[in-house]
């Protein structure tokens, strides 16, 4: 009797924890799947380097009045080591200054630094024309 009412306990703890760890596996997908939001992607005009993308549907105003957008550098020539840049940068569309508060290859591992410094473009055109488009579609 007791060997059996053992048997039936692991059995029960065992599915259990399969049951638990499925769980947590399906939610995993599931916080995931909502990271990877649709997109709405404009391009400004290429330069010697590539082309630079923003995002219409992340933009969002910030406390202080600037703006944070995510943008995608995509390289002329592209290699190992040369690949797609995501960007999050807040503009200050008063200024025409920016900062990157994120850098990654990957859109999902995003770590914003909000102690960034401001910077001027410094007649970078991919830069100038986020800031540009960004700024016009806001103001």
């Amino acid at each position: 009797m007791l060997d059996s009412k053992n048997k039936v306990n692991f059995i029960f703890i065992r599915n259990s924890i399969g049951l638990v760890l499925s769980i947590i596996f399906f939610m995993g997908i599931s916080i995931k799947e909502l990271n990877a939001l649709p997109h709405e992607w404009v391009g400004v005009p290429k330069s010697e380097y590539g082309e630079q993308l923003w995002d219409r549907e992340s933009i969002k105003r910030n406390e202080d009045g600037s703006v944070r957008v995510l943008s995608k550098f995509i390289p002329k020539t592209k290699s190992e080591i040369t690949k797609d840049i995501f960007y999050t940068m807040d503009i200050n569309c008063f200024e025409k200054s920016f900062r990157d508060v994120d850098v990654s290859i990957d859109e999902v591992n995003i770590n914003f630094n909000d102690l960034a410094d401001w910077q001027d473009p410094d007649g970078d055109t991919l830069i100038l024309g986020v800031i540009g488009q960004v700024c016009r579609v806001e103001n």
